[in-house]
């Protein structure tokens, strides 16, 4: 007897039907998965087999066939237990009626025939709805990830038996209610503030601007000034997540198998940091079936690379496309699959290899040679789409007396008000933040007047900086503004904002 199983796969974040036809018949015995199945499909037809036989039902000796349509796309994981299982209980009986609903089934079996966990519920959940599916069933322990969506009837089943007998009418599966509030509130945590941070009101300024304008920024200092710790506190000054910003980025986290079971919700922004011995394909994504890399699970957070000459050239050089597209495509002979990957970059770095360049404590020991090179190591075209560059210099000790220092929340506020600005001026254009900004928009939205001309001409004369810096001085500058609720951009802000391009001043 021939059965059709609904099920939903993804290919990146993109889902699709699948079809899991199911034919079970006499002749020699034997069981052949066909359309494509990956090394864990394969091996399902053991785990399949033992669950049915574990849950109470009888599978005789025959011929089974299950096809995987469509049959051109190579499918992975072990989701698809559940809806061949479905398929060959339907073939030979054991649920009665054969299934006019539009339903689909998720899930991986135990040996016993319970439903375990699956990662990439959420985006399948969503991709369900675009789909027109009615109702979805999943294992029990994703329905707190699933609660969130809305649109679709999502129930949950701890068993292959409960599936069945929900399937013969002969009990209830609950259905899931939207939970999102409630889910929101139990994953707030506590995060590290800018008030521990003594000193460094420059740099803190900086990192406000950067915050504000969604700007890649750079810091430079020597040894024990305390750019990790900065870095690590931007997390607390970015604006909100809204509810379209945390479905993506769970959709990101859940599809790479980093969601927690007792918080499936990502409701703060990402921050990631990756060790300079990183792949590039650690870094951007990849694999026979590709998952999200460290760039795209920074997807509307930040994306921290610590020593950030210390990275592989070639590391660092894959991060210029996502830099500029703010997606990753990779392709394999399989098909091509794309990520999103809209992060903040933020580095530190130490001025040369001794560290102490410019430094008012120590000498620098090394050669114009070492510093060069040293410098070399990161390209002109990844410090061009870094907008903000800042010297970090050693505290004094009357500033780590200092007790008093403006603590996170009241930084957040004004970063929120200058991103609510930029959201109201191009939500027409299709960007949200400064750092977005096209030559053509900078011409409409960043016209400077003649003081301001006057002040770029001569920092260009004098300090000597490139002409790559002019579009990310006017764009900073757009920034600070904003920050000041300014409509238009005054000769103190351009001021402030070539303060940003040390390496430019230094190097170039």
């Amino acid at each position: 007897m021939l059965s059709l199983v609904k099920s939903i796969s993804l290919n990146g974040l993109e889902g699709y039907y699948i079809n899991v036809q199911v034919d079970v018949s006499g002749g020699m015995p034997s069981w052949e998965i066909v359309g494509l199945p990956d090394m864990s499909i394969r091996e399902s037809k053991e785990r399949v087999r033992t669950a049915i036989k574990n849950s109470g039902y009888e599978l005789l000796s025959r011929k089974i066939v299950i096809n995987l349509a469509p049959a051109n796309i190579r499918k992975e994981g072990s989701f698809l237990d559940l809806p061949i299982a479905v398929g060959i209980l339907t073939s030979i009986g054991e649920i009665k009626k054969q299934m006019e609903r539009n339903i689909a089934f998720i899930g991986e079996l135990s040996l016993d025939g319970k439903l375990n966990f699956v990662n990439g519920i959420l985006p399948i959940c969503i991709e369900a709805i675009r789909l027109g599916i009615d109702e979805l069933i999943i294992p029990e322990d994703n329905l707190k990830e699933a609660s969130i969506v809305e649109g679709i009837k999502i129930f949950g089943a701890n068993s292959l038996n409960d599936v069945v007998n929900y399937l013969n009418e002969k009990a209830e599966l609950p259905e899931i209610e939207n939970q999102w509030n409630s889910v929101t509130i139990q994953s707030i945590k506590c995060i590290e503030d800018f008030s521990e941070v003594k000193g460094q009101e420059d740099a803190k300024r900086g990192l406000e601007i950067a915050a504000a304008g969604g700007h890649n920024c750079l810091l430079i200092g020597s040894p024990g000034t305390g750019k990790t710790m900065l870095a690590k506190r931007i997390p607390s000054i970015l604006p909100d997540l809204d509810f379209k910003e945390t479905l993506e980025i769970t959709k990101i986290h859940s599809v790479a198998g980093k969601l927690s079971l007792d918080n499936p919700i990502i409701t703060q922004r990402p921050f990631r940091t990756p060790h300079h011995t990183i792949s590039p394909t650690a870094l951007i994504g990849g694999g026979k079936i590709p998952k999200p890399g460290e760039i795209s699970l920074a997807h509307y957070g930040v994306l921290f690379l610590d020593e950030l000459p210390e990275f592989g050239k070639n590391t660092l050089e894959v991060l210029r496309g996502p830099l500029e597209d703010e997606k990753v495509t990779i392709s394999r002979v399989n098909g091509t699959i794309t990520y999103p990957s809209k992060f903040m970059l933020i580095a530190s770095m130490n001025p040369c290899p001794c560290g102490y360049y410019g430094s008012l404590q120590k000498q620098c020991k090394c050669t114009n040679e070492q510093i060069t090179k040293y410098m070399g190591r990161i390209s002109g075209p990844l410090l061009d789409r870094i907008d903000i560059q800042i010297e970090v210099q050693s505290v004094k000790y009357q500033m780590l007396e200092n007790g008093t220092h403006e603590q996170s929340y009241k930084i957040k506020k004004r970063v929120n008000m200058a991103r609510r600005i930029q959201k109201n001026r191009y939500k027409e254009d299709g960007i949200f933040c400064n750092s977005e900004l096209t030559p053509k928009l900078i011409q409409k939205y960043c016209v400077l007047n003649q003081e301001c001309k006057r002040v770029m001409t001569i920092a260009f004369n004098k300090l000597g900086l490139s002409a790559r810096a002019y579009g990310r001085i006017i764009k900073v500058a757009r920034t600070i503004a904003d920050l000041e609720c300014s409509k238009d951009i005054e000769r103190k802000h351009i001021a402030e904002a070539i303060q940003y391009r040390s390496l430019d001043k230094k190097f170039f």
